[in-house]
C-alpha cells in the first residue's frame, strides 16, 4: 500500500536560490490519505518556465479518484507570491497513461513533473506550500 506522493515534493520546489533543500514538514490539520515517507526533487534550484520533478514514497489509505485537485502556493516575507493549481488525475494521467484515476492504494511509485511558471519569484527563497485534496473532498496531504 505505498504511493509516491511526488507532488508533495514540490513544497520545496520554490526556493530558487543555490541553497541546500529545506526539510519538508507536515501541514495538515486534519488527518491525511496519504502519509508521505520519502521524496527526491530535481532540478535544485528551479529554473523557470522549466520543468520541475519531484518522486517520493508514501503509504496511501484510499484510492485518488476523479476530481482530485493539486494547490501550490509560496509566500515570501508572508506575502503570497506565486500560485499554481492543477487537476491532479489529468496531470498524472498526462505523464504516465498507465496512471489513471482512481488510482489504487496498491501504489508503489510515481514521479510528477511541473512546469515552472514564469511569474515564479526568481532568486529569492519562497516558502511553499503544497495541498492535494481527493475527488471525495478528503485531504490527500498538505506539505511545507
Amino acid at each position: 500500500m505505498k504511493f509516491i506522493a511526488a507532488l508533495a515534493a514540490l513544497v520545496v520546489a520554490a526556493v530558487a536560490t543555490a541553497q541546500t533543500i529545506p526539510p519538508i514538514t507536515n501541514c495538515a490539520t486534519t488527518p491525511t490519505q496519504i502519509s508521505i515517507t520519502a521524496f527526491t526533487l530535481t532540478p535544485y534550484p528551479l529554473c523557470i518556465n522549466q520543468l520541475v520533478c519531484a518522486s517520493g514514497t508514501g503509504t496511501l489509505n484510499t484510492p485518488v479518484i476523479q476530481g482530485a485537485k493539486l494547490s501550490i502556493t509560496g509566500r515570501y516575507l508572508g506575502r503570497l507570491v506565486y500560485t499554481d493549481n492543477h487537476d491532479l488525475c489529468a496531470l498524472m494521467a498526462a505523464q504516465t497513461p498507465s496512471f489513471i484515476c482512481p488510482l489504487p492504494v496498491t501504489m508503489t511509485s510515481i514521479t510528477a513533473c511541473v512546469l515552472v511558471k514564469p511569474n515564479a519569484p526568481a532568486n529569492v527563497g519562497v516558502a511553499l506550500q503544497v495541498i492535494a485534496t481527493n475527488g471525495d473532498g478528503g485531504l490527500l496531504f498538505c506539505q511545507a
